[in-house]
């Protein structure tokens, strides 16, 4: 299944749906996009998702935080732990970093959402 954690009012976010939208379409495949402000993931989603982050490489749970978001400040969280982070994650959606796209058993961030099509292939 091809998976987009979206979120609809960030630029890089409808880019990166754009094109998992395209690679769906081509290969009759089923989209689901999660607005993850809507929907929040739990602490063992994130937990999951960062495992699959891992498919492309070491990746720190600090990479899927969005550091510029007023709650990570709030929080104190520059110098958090991972158990920390993913706490907050769980806790403040807004801090999830996005879009993340996820493929099969691979998954990445995909900040610029061109970096979707290292996982978008018929691996």
């Amino acid at each position: 299944m091809l998976t987009i954690y979206h979120n609809p009012r960030c630029s890089k976010s409808r880019g990166a749906l754009e094109l998992a939208n395209q690679f769906a379409q081509q290969r009759q495949l089923d989209l689901h996009v999660v607005d993850y402000q809507k929907t929040p993931l739990s602490r063992a989603q994130l937990v999951e998702l960062h495992r699959t982050l891992q498919s492309e490489g070491s990746v720190d749970v600090r990479a899927m935080v969005r550091d510029n978001e007023e709650v990570f400040s709030t929080l104190q969280l520059a110098g958090a732990d991972d158990a920390t982070l993913l706490d907050a994650l769980a806790a403040h959606p807004v801090l999830l970093q996005r879009p993340i796209v996820q493929f099969n058993q691979r998954a990445v961030i995909a900040r610029p959402p061109e970096l979707a099509g290292i996982i978008l292939t018929e691996s």
